[in-house]
């Protein structure tokens, strides 16, 4: 009876196994029975695999059977001409000529402010006005003595051209018009520097001391002034690009803060190399019409040293290098269709710029340049060319 039974449930299970390969994907999974989807998933990937082995059996003996199976495939390309403008890549930061701090040439009370920050003002408009303790009214008493000397000259110049008179009056009058004249100019320039006045044309940056205080030349900050109209940029180059960097080169500027770019030209080079670190200073002026390039902003420099009108440029990632250290890329020769012969070429280099490097020697124009497979190709080897 046992036997029987487990006969029944073998056949059974049996049934059921050949019940799932009859039925259809769709069936199962709207049967919607966990057990069946699970157990036809482990069919299919047994037959995936089983699959999959077949077919590498197949493509092998393909390759072995057919010789175009065994020709690599490459790309290619042309190698054309074209100019080439190498970049040194500095930093530096922005300056002003004209950024300056202005101090009074007076002591006493600053009685009078009349600018304030951000206000644009002309060249020797007066920005601020100092209490002069009364230099005003010695002035002009001094004036007035000034204007009697003068009428008392020129009566004795009168009386001494028609002879009349002594000369050591005559001298007399002359020497005190003469010296209350430098009196009254000597105070009036003392009385002009009671006027703080703008240097040059430009912004009030900053009102440093208030209107009511007590100022002093060459300690008191009154104003900081700058003009954004002739700014530019410094910075230090290395020595060994001396005579490539020089006047009137063209530069890449790129402000990141602003996200700004914009191209500029060197308006100086420094003749000095600094011995601490063996660079020199150049200067490259920067056009700020909308007044959004500030003193101090750090800026990124492509300064143009190499120029080449008729180079030859590959991508670096081609070219590989034999026992002796020579550089070498392949070429194609004999093409007939899509098949070809790939040659060892050897080359000589010259600068890099981004991904891309110069050919000195060894391509010339218009020759066909293996790119993609360049690494697994031999000398004489055939290919086929597959440019897309």
């Amino acid at each position: 009876m046992k036997y029987i039974t487990l006969t029944i449930i073998s056949a059974i299970i049996l049934t059921s196994c050949g019940g799932n390969k009859n039925k259809s994907v769709e069936d199962i999974i709207a049967s919607q029975d966990l057990e069946q989807i699970r157990q036809k998933k482990t069919e299919l990937d047994a037959a995936a695999q089983e699959l999959s082995a077949k077919l590498k059996l197949l493509e092998k003996e393909i390759k072995a059977l057919d010789p175009q199976e065994k020709i690599p495939l490459i790309t290619t390309f042309i190698a054309k001409e074209e100019v080439f403008n190498h970049f040194v890549e500095l930093q530096g930061d922005v300056d002003t000529k004209q950024n300056l701090v202005i101090y009074p040439e007076f002591s006493g009370v600053l009685s009078q402010v009349y600018v304030k920050e951000g206000q644009r003002v002309n060249k020797g408009q007066i920005l601020a006005k100092i209490d002069d303790g009364g230099l005003s009214q010695q002035l002009a008493q001094l004036k007035i003595q000034a204007e009697l000397a003068k009428t008392t000259f020129e009566r004795q110049k009168r009386l001494w051209d028609q002879k009349i008179g002594s000369e050591i009056q005559y001298l007399q009058a002359k020497s005190t018009y003469e010296a209350q004249q430098q009196a009254v100019n000597q105070l009036e320039q003392q009385v002009g520097k009671t006027n703080v006045r703008a240097p040059f044309s430009g912004i009030i940056d900053d009102v440093i001391t208030e209107q009511g205080s007590v100022v002093a030349p060459g300690q008191s900050q009154l104003f900081r002034i700058v003009n954004l109209d002739d700014m530019y940029i410094e910075t230090d180059v290395p020595e060994r690009y001396i005579t490539d960097i020089t006047k009137g080169k063209d530069v890449k500027v790129n402000f990141p803060v602003l996200g700004k770019e914009m191209d500029a030209k060197i308006r100086q080079a420094g003749n000095f190399i600094n011995p601490a670190n063996r660079t020199f200073k150049v200067e490259v002026a920067i056009p700020n019409k909308d007044m959004s390039i500030k003193p101090n902003l750090t800026a990124k420099l492509k300064i143009n040293d190499y120029t080449n009108n008729k180079a030859i440029l590959i991508p670096q990632s081609i070219i590989s290098e034999n026992a002796e250290g020579q550089q070498y890329i392949y070429t194609t020769t004999d093409k007939t269709d899509s098949l070809a012969k790939a040659k060892r070429v050897i080359i000589k280099t010259g600068k890099t710029q981004g991904d891309v490097i110069e050919v000195l020697s060894g391509i010339e124009n218009n020759a066909e340049i293996i790119k993609e497979g360049a690494r697994s190709v031999k000398d004489g080897q055939t290919v086929k060319v597959i440019n897309y």
